[in-house]
């Protein structure tokens, strides 16, 4: 790397400070029967549209039970669910998964302004809810509200300190406010717990790829591609680090992939003809890039980062940071 690397202490306070007062890319269902097993869907995930108009619940005459607001928000009806948790937390107003489950149901059909507030309930009943602190996180930065994210995301890292889901929270919260060294170390710190966060090796490589740096793209998305192939936004920004690198054919192969798992992918689409259109097996095969290779690297550079000890901050190059539009994170 041009830069040099962050040191990694896996102990609370060198990660962030306890605060006494959150978004975007990105693969999961979530399911919030028990406290731990709300696995988070990425904000830049398309939400549930379209879905059968809920019934009209009388809840008086008919009490909701969690499990049948549950049901519905598995079934991926968010807006029934929605509806089915605001009942069930009438009925039920001191239980915070309740209000936190309202929250997500809220979010995932698209009311923010809901959504903040049921969150907002169950911290009131539970100061110390994180998964409700990580996800009315997630739904600021969705909404522009970086800061406000940053302290509820901090919050949240104070309470479990070696949570890779965090910590890559923290690092893109700390992205869109700008703040790029400390993001990359953030990444750095959630890949050193987790070496198969496959959100967090696609937002460095973002990063990368913001601050003109394609060629340290490749390691991170590679890897990403190599762990989970079939997710197209993956492929998609691989192959904007490929192309940007000076990788056309590689490229091409890249976002060719991308639209393999989804022939809609717009972004994708666009890319490739940009390209010259379709793969030619001939003309593409003496360019070749061992993406293979430069996932084992990463996976080594991950290894060194887990290794070290020291309290060292992240130095970076000074660089303009252009935004990537074409870029997604989680």
């Amino acid at each position: 790397m041009s830069s040099r690397i962050s040191r990694l202490p896996l102990i609370a306070a060198a990660l962030v400070a306890p605060i006494a007062a959150g978004c975007g890319g990105q693969d999961r269902t979530p399911s919030a029967s028990q406290p731990g097993s709300v696995a988070v869907t990425p904000a830049s995930a398309t939400v549930e549209s379209g879905t059968v108009t809920p019934p009209v619940v009388d809840a008086a005459a008919a009490p909701v039970s969690y499990a049948d607001a549950e049901t519905a928000f598995q079934s991926g009806r968010y807006t029934e669910a929605t509806d089915l948790f605001a009942s069930y937390t009438s009925g039920h107003p001191d239980n915070p998964w309740g209000h936190y489950m309202y929250g997500l149901s809220a979010w995932k059909s698209g009311d923010h302004d809901r959504a903040i507030e049921a969150f907002d309930e169950a911290l009131r009943l539970d100061p110390n809810h994180r998964k409700s602190l990580l996800n009315s996180g997630r739904v600021l930065l969705e909404t522009g509200k970086p800061q406000e994210a940053l302290e509820r995301i901090e919050r949240a890292l104070s309470i479990e300190p070696l949570s890779s889901e965090t910590l890559r929270l923290l690092g893109r919260a700390r992205n869109e406010l700008s703040r790029i060294p400390e993001a990359i170390d953030a990444y750095q710190r959630a890949l050193a717990l987790d070496d198969h966060d496959v959100w967090a090796m696609n937002n460095l490589g973002v990063i990368y790829i913001q601050m003109g740096r394609s060629d340290e793209a490749l390691g991170p998305l590679a890897r990403a591609v190599q762990l989970k192939g079939n997710a197209p936004v993956f492929q998609n920004n691989l192959g904007m680090a490929l192309e940007r690198s000076g990788h056309t054919a590689a490229a091409r192969h890249a976002y060719a992939s991308a639209l393999e798992v989804d022939s809609t992918h717009a972004k994708a689409s666009a890319s490739l003809t940009r390209l010259g259109g379709p793969v030619d097996p001939v003309a593409d095969s003496a360019q070749t890039v061992d993406l293979a290779v430069l996932s084992q690297q990463f996976q080594a550079q991950i290894e060194q980062w887990r290794d070290t000890t020291s309290t060292d901050s992240v130095v970076t190059d000074s660089a303009v940071v252009e935004m990537v539009r074409d870029s997604v994170q989680e």
